[in-house]
C-alpha cells in the first residue's frame, strides 16, 4: 500500500489537473456558445439560398452552368476540416482516420499526384504531411478564427480549378455539429453540384411547386446564384466544424473533470483508511509497550 505522503501527493496533483480541466471546459463552453450562435445565424441564410435554387429547378427551368457538369474524374480535390489544437476527444482522430481511408481509395484509382488536399486546421495538415502528401496551402487561421473572406477565397479557387478542368471533383470532409454531445462525421460532394438531388430533396421536404417571374433571365440569375451558394456553403461548413470542435472539447473536458473528481474520491478514501490504520498501529504499539 502506498504511503500517506504518496497518496496525499497524488491527491494534490489531481486537484491541480482538475482545476485546469475545469477551466478549459468553461473556456470551451464559452467559445461553443459563440460558435453555435454564429452557425445558427448563418444557417437560415444558407438554407434560403438553397431553397431559391431548388425552387427554380422545381419551376422547370433548364440550368446550364459549368458547376453542374460531370466529367470523368482524373484529378480530385479534398477539403478536410479539423482543429489547430488537441484535447477535443475523437474530433481530429475520426477525421484523420476517414481521410486516410479516402486517400487510400483515391490513390489506387487516380495516383497520389492527382489528389489535392486542402487541410483546414494544423492537426489535419500535419497528418497529411505524414501521409506523404503536400498540402495545398496553410489554412490554420481559418480553423482558429473562421471568417467569410478566407472561406470565399478558398471556394473561388476551387471553382476556378473546376471550371478550367484542372480538377473534376471536389469533396468535403468535416464534423457536423448536431448537439453538444453529438458530432456527425460528414462526407459530401462540393463540386459538381447535384441539382437533380437537390430538387428531389426540396420537393420531398416542401411538397410545393414554385411559380417565378424571373428577370432579366433564368440563366443570368443562376449564373449569379450558384457561385454565391458555393461560397456560402464553404463558410457554413467552416462554422459548422468550428462549433463541433468546441462542443467536442467541452465534452472531453467535462469527462476529464468528472474522472478527476472520481479519482480524488477514491484516493481520499484510501488516504483516510491508511491514516486510520496508521493511528491504530501506533495505539497498539503504545498499549503493547505499557503492558510490557
Amino acid at each position: 500500500m502506498a504511503s500517506l505522503k504518496e497518496v496525499k501527493g497524488r491527491i494534490n496533483s489531481i486537484n491541480g489537473t482538475l482545476k485546469i480541466t475545469s477551466a478549459m471546459k468553461m473556456v470551451a463552453s464559452s467559445k461553443l456558445h459563440k460558435a453555435q450562435e454564429a452557425i445558427e445565424n448563418m444557417l437560415p441564410y444558407e438554407r434560403r439560398l438553397h431553397h431559391m435554387l431548388t425552387n427554380f429547378l422545381n419551376a422547370g427551368l433548364s440550368v446550364e452552368s459549368p458547376f453542374v457538369v460531370k466529367r470523368d474524374v482524373k484529378k480530385i480535390a479534398i477539403v478536410v476540416f479539423a482543429s489547430n489544437s488537441s484535447l477535443c476527444g475523437g474530433f481530429n482522430v475520426n477525421v484523420i482516420r476517414h481521410l486516410s481511408e479516402m486517400l487510400e481509395e483515391y490513390i489506387q484509382q487516380l495516383g497520389k499526384e492527382n489528389i489535392l488536399v486542402y487541410p483546414i486546421g494544423r492537426k489535419v495538415a500535419d497528418a497529411v504531411k505524414k501521409l506523404g502528401i503536400t498540402p495545398m496551402g496553410d489554412y490554420q487561421h481559418m480553423s482558429g478564427k473562421p471568417n467569410y473572406k478566407e472561406a470565399s477565397d478558398l471556394a473561388a479557387e476551387l471553382m476556378n480549378r473546376f471550371v478550367s478542368g484542372e480538377i473534376q471533383q471536389v469533396e468535403m470532409l468535416y464534423n457536423h455539429f448536431k448537439s453538444t454531445s453529438t458530432q456527425v462525421l460528414t462526407r459530401e460532394t462540393y463540386l459538381p453540384i447535384n441539382l437533380a438531388q437537390a430538387s428531389t430533396e426540396e420537393k420531398q421536404e416542401k411538397g410545393m411547386q414554385a411559380d417565378y417571374i424571373i428577370e432579366p433571365s433564368a440563366e443570368k440569375v443562376m449564373q449569379e446564384l450558384l457561385p454565391k451558394v458555393l461560397r456560402m456553403k464553404m463558410y457554413t461548413v467552416l462554422l459548422d466544424s468550428n462549433a463541433a470542435e468546441h462542443a467536442a472539447r467541452t465534452m472531453a473536458m467535462q469527462i476529464a473533470t468528472d474522472n478527476a473528481n472520481d479519482l480524488i474520491q477514491e484516493l481520499t478514501l484510501i488516504y483516510n483508511k491508511s491514516r486510520q490504520q496508521a493511528i491504530t498501529n501506533e495505539l497498539l504499539d503504545i498499549i503493547g509497550g505499557t503492558m510490557a
